[in-house]
């Protein structure tokens, strides 16, 4: 009802607007171009607001916060990170409206910053066309200007209806004082009150619908991201760098992470802005204890040549996730398998296969630098994913403890996935070997599908040394369609000290190379036409199909991504959301160690190492997994429905509460 009230009421500003340029539309004149002066500490920018808003910039990015000015009827934003940022003192917002918690923050925090000079030049300066409102998303809003389009997101619904009424009213104060001559609005907002007067009609609809065609309208021609592939391909472009910084370019409107030349719709580029927002930690809990050092080789060093999973180690090795958990952190990038749909909507194929290997490729992203174990599960344990945010939907279950077997299905925009995996390893003392037995299947809507396994892991250092993680095999992506392409990940060797590189072909049903994909999995990925080994690669253009996100400004010990460090995040509301008693984050050994209780944690794992041993005799007795069953003349395991379904009701009556007290009789 709120929701409701707010967009009649931005409604009524907007057609107020177009009212005003009716009557004026005759009388104006333009005005000239809005010179790009830079803000310096004299400015004192009274009568106008301010404050940052998230602006979308592309897959890649997604949402960017800028610090934006409405000033004498223009709007203007900056950088607010990294060597470009502009830096705001209360002396320059004296006077002005500031809009946001985290606007008043960022001004605070400028204090002390060593900066010579607060003079900065805006990223654009742009005169306001058009405003509309989200009715899918209370902080979302479309800003045109001319044939340049903004997405903005506020923070809080009330502050973007306090950015409506400015932007509104600064376009109306623009048009009666004959200033500047703006496109005038679309007069359906006011059809859209009249609708909201009949029966059964509800005028939210007819808004959402003008911003959905205002969305989806051709967008102005960006440049595509592209770089000479010979200097990529030299030593000194593949040396192993930080994750993308934003600070490293100008602002990215001239960017895309995926060719456009044959001219798909912004809509594409635009698919995340439908996913609702979602508030998600952006760290973990501060430790409660101090922790002790246990060394590694002192607790395995009786074990080489044995399974590893047999092995009970201290809750010290552990990181606060369960590999049930990270399977699903196989998703971060989820968005290139939306954009595999997309893409195969249109008719291109080639481009479906480029976006489902880049997706392929960035689930070993999440790897670099994590030096703990997950937990392994207890048979029988969960875990479920539900993120509208990001279109996905998941489930994941330990379906045999010898061999250790996980199986998952996840459900995304117009396609899913599934599959199981067996994990095979071998301890050789300095180092492990993790062998993934199993299949992963991928099918979309339109009934293409794809299939691939997972290459080979190597732990090394353990004894001595820093710890650190290799991938490397071959890699073979194949399926109904057109396209396969052929993955190598290669393992580092002496001759060659450049680590983390990943070379492959994309070929059509001849079997003709029609693609040279390139790059690392713990950075981006690259390809350009044709076969690079037949070629002169200098004289190529290389695009971007995926780059890692930047790290969390809320490091620990463990290394985890931004995704990472919510899947375990137990809120209130999802406690009261009905979780099945089989849920990882349930499970107090793992709920302890995140909480820095790391005495107490251990403890619990070891009670619960009772019920590991138990398993094999739970197996033996006819044990059957809840969620996922093998069918008929297939070795792979599948979802056979049902999870959502009792979700809804919460009734888990055949999901016993594996995380308490072990009983004797198992």
């Amino acid at each position: 009802m709120h929701l409701l009230c707010c967009n009649q009421k931005i409604m009524h500003l907007l057609c107020c607007v177009t009212a005003v340029a009716d009557k004026n539309t005759a009388a104006v004149r333009r005005r000239p171009p809005h010179a790009a002066a830079p803000m310096n500490e004299s400015d004192n920018l009274g009568n106008g607001i301010c404050g940052i808003l998230y602006k979308w910039v592309n897959f890649g990015k997604g949402w960017r916060p800028r610090w934006f000015v409405l000033h004498d009827g223009v709007l203007s934003y900056y950088k607010i990170h990294g060597h470009k940022k502009i830096v705001i003192n209360l002396e320059m917002v004296k006077g002005f409206n500031v809009i946001g918690k985290k606007s008043f923050r960022f001004i605070n925090s400028s204090k002390s910053t060593p900066y010579k000079s607060l003079g900065r030049k805006p990223l654009r300066q742009i005169q306001v066309s058009s405003v509309m409102g989200s009715c899918s998303d209370e902080r979302r809003f479309l800003i045109n200007a001319g044939k340049k389009k903004l997405h903005l997101r506020a923070e809080t619904k009330e502050d973007r209806l306090t950015w409506l009424e400015g932007l509104v009213a600064a376009k109306k104060s623009y048009l009666t004082n004959d200033f500047v001559h703006m496109p005038r609005m679309n007069t359906n907002c006011k059809v859209a009150t009249q609708e909201s007067k009949m029966k059964g009609r509800n005028a939210s609809g007819s808004y959402e619908e003008q911003y959905r065609q205002a969305e989806t309208e051709d967008d102005v021609h960006t440049d595509n991201l592209f770089f000479d592939a010979k200097d990529f391909l030299s030593s000194s472009s593949l040396r192993s760098t930080e994750p993308y910084d934003e600070s490293s370019s100008s602002d990215s409107e001239n960017e895309e992470v995926h060719p456009s030349e044959d001219g798909l719709s912004s809509f594409m580029r635009f698919v995340e802005c439908d996913y609702p927002y979602i508030k998600r930690r952006e760290k973990l809990p501060n430790p409660v204890e101090e922790e002790k050092g246990v060394s590694l080789w002192s607790m395995i060093k009786d074990n080489i040549g044995k399974d590893l999973t047999r092995v009970c180690l201290p809750v010290y090795f552990n990181e606060p996730l369960s590999s049930l958990q990270k399977c699903f952190e196989d998703f971060e990038y989820s968005y290139l398998l939306d954009q595999a749909y997309e893409w195969g909507k249109t008719g291109n194929s080639f481009m479906r296969m480029l976006n489902v290997a880049a997706f392929a490729v960035s689930g070993y992203a999440c790897t670099d630098g994590r030096r703990f174990k997950p937990f392994n599960p207890l048979l029988g344990e969960t875990y479920e994913a539900n993120y509208p945010d990001k279109g996905l939907r998941f489930i994941s279950e330990k379906v045999s403890h010898h061999p250790l077997t996980l199986a998952c299905h996840c459900e995304g925009r117009g396609w899913k996935m599934w599959g199981d995996t067996t994990l095979k390893n071998k301890f050789w003392g300095p180092s492990i070997q993790l062998d993934p037995v199993g299949v992963l299947n991928l099918e979309f809507d339109d009934g293409e599908v794809f299939r691939w396994s997972k290459v080979t892991t190597s732990i090394y250092n353990l004894i001595l040394g820093k710890l650190y993680c290799e991938h490397y095999g071959m890699m073979h992506i194949e399926g109904n369609g057109d396209y396969s392409c052929k993955l190598k990940f290669k393992k580092q060797s002496i001759m060659n000290r450049n680590p983390h590189q990943v070379h492959g072909v994309v070929q059509d049903r001849s079997p003709k190379t029609v693609a040279t994909v390139f790059g690392k999995w713990d950075e981006s990925l690259y390809y350009c036409n044709g076969d690079s080994s037949s070629m002169d690669l200098g004289q190529d253009k290389a695009y971007l199909l995926w780059k890692r996100r930047k790290s969390s400004e809320f490091q620990t010990k463990y290394n985890f991504t931004r995704f990472a460090i919510t899947l375990n995040e137990l809120s209130p509301d999802l406690e009261q959301e009905k979780l099945p008693p089989t849920d990882s984050r349930l499970r107090p050994d793992q709920r302890y160690l995140e909480n820095g209780e790391y005495e107490i944690a251990n403890s619990e794992k070891l009670r619960l190492e009772k019920r590991q041993r138990q398993a094999s005799k739970m197996q033996e007795r006819g044990w059957k997994p809840r969620w996922f069953t093998k069918t008929k003349g297939s070795d792979t395991y599948q979802y056979k429905g049902g999870y959502w379904e009792a979700r809804e009701t919460g009734k888990w009556e055949s999901c016993p509460y594996i995380f308490g007290e072990v009983s004797d009789e198992i």
